[in-house]
């Protein structure tokens, strides 16, 4: 680099000072003439030299944007692989769960069973949006149409993995994907108690993995299983909590899972994506080194909507936020330098409010909608920052 600059500036003063010299020996009784050629070279010589000097080049570019700020959204445009961009881009992520709901309605008057018999109450709780701050605009988060989702997911494998809560995830990217009457096809194996579930969109390529994993445990079994395969998914999904605290009921247990899940994902970034043990390519064939990972947070629990006693004497408001402290003790979410990165349900249903919930526990599908869009556009800001 040094000698770059060196032979730069040589070039320089060849361009400069020999010209200058020649136009002042014939150009001597004309000061005007003079001054002009001289000024003219200096521009000329401004230019082969602003390529080795970047903090050159950064002056004009903020002159340009203080003189014409209509300019700035085409140079920020531009210039996405800057440090700058980068960072707007990281910081982005802190303002995802920004939403706001407006038109809730109530809902209690659903039969409690509607949401294990049939799935998301969709659009029943009300309807969402980003807050207007500042950071939001910003960023440009949006909600994405079919075709949008498709076009981002194209060719991906999905992976999600846990209880109740993941599975009405499942159902909401479904939603999202699908029209109607497909849907309603397959609604009823998508609901089987206790099961898992397997589909692929063929028109776009999307293979979507459902696994049910009440445990943190079972969770981690199935990573397990996907390091040795050595076949990872491209976005991979993670959620577990509920049937702990009701049936264990020890948050100190559940961060040790916890910790113990962290260790297997950090395993999954550190290794090449998709190479089997003997070195061949196997699984998706998307580029990516490592899969998305997002953690899928519990939903806000209303104890007095809680449908049994048992339920209502273990998952009180005081062992929700031990388990949540534990979450974040583990080190497993990105804010705390783990790999996943959170899906604060927990924020979205309690901003949605008791209306959004029959049971106090399973929330109307456009919670879990929000979340998908939180995803989505998580997706969409991880895709640049990996550029």
């Amino acid at each position: 680099m040094v000698g770059a600059v060196q032979f730069g500036v040589l070039a320089a003063c060849v361009v400069l000072f020999v010209p200058m010299g020649l136009a002042g020996y014939h150009l001597s009784r004309n000061k005007m003439l003079f001054f002009g050629g001289a000024l003219f070279i200096t521009l000329a010589v401004g230019v082969h030299l602003t390529p080795y000097f970047p903090s050159i080049s950064s002056f004009f570019i903020s002159s340009l944007v203080t003189s014409s700020p209509s300019s700035t959204t085409i140079i920020a445009t531009s210039i996405t692989s800057t440090s700058v961009g980068l960072d707007n881009r990281k910081s982005c992520i802190s303002f995802l769960h920004e939403i706001s709901w407006d038109n809730v309605k109530e809902i209690r008057d659903f039969d409690e069973g509607l949401v294990a018999k049939n799935g998301n109450l969709s659009n029943l709780g009300g309807f969402w949006d980003w807050e207007k701050s500042r950071g939001v605009i910003e960023c440009g988060f949006q909600k994405l149409g079919r075709s949008d989702a498709s076009d981002l997911l194209n060719g991906s494998w999905i992976v999600v993995v846990g209880d109740s809560q993941a599975r009405l995830v499942v159902v909401s990217l479904l939603e999202l994907m699908l029209d109607r009457e497909r849907m309603e096809a397959i609604r009823g194996n998508l609901f089987k108690r206790h099961s898992d579930y397997r589909t692929v969109i063929e028109e776009v390529g999307v293979k979507l993995d459902f696994v049910w994993a009440p445990y943190v445990s079972n969770c981690s079994d199935l990573l397990g299983e996907l390091k040795r395969d050595g076949r990872y998914p491209d976005v991979l999904v993670v959620g577990s909590g509920l049937w702990h605290m009701l049936h264990v009921t020890s948050p100190f247990d559940y961060g040790l899972s916890l910790q113990s899940l962290r260790r297997l994902a950090m395993s999954l970034i550190s290794e090449p994506s998709g190479l089997g043990s003997d070195g061949s390519v196997r699984g998706s064939l998307n580029s990516v080194p490592s899969p998305h990972m997002f953690w899928l947070g519990m939903p806000t629990l209303i104890n007095s909507m809680l449908n049994t006693e048992e339920k209502r004497k273990k998952m009180s408001v005081v062992m929700q936020n031990a388990y949540e402290r534990e979450l974040h003790e583990s080190k497993l979410l990105s804010q705390y330098g783990g790999p996943f990165l959170l899906l604060d349900v927990r924020s979205l249903s309690r901003k949605c409010g008791s209306h959004c919930t029959v049971d106090g526990m399973h929330y109307d599908g456009s919670v879990y909608q929000a979340a998908i869009h939180v995803m989505l556009n998580a997706l969409l800001i991880e895709s640049q920052q990996r550029l």
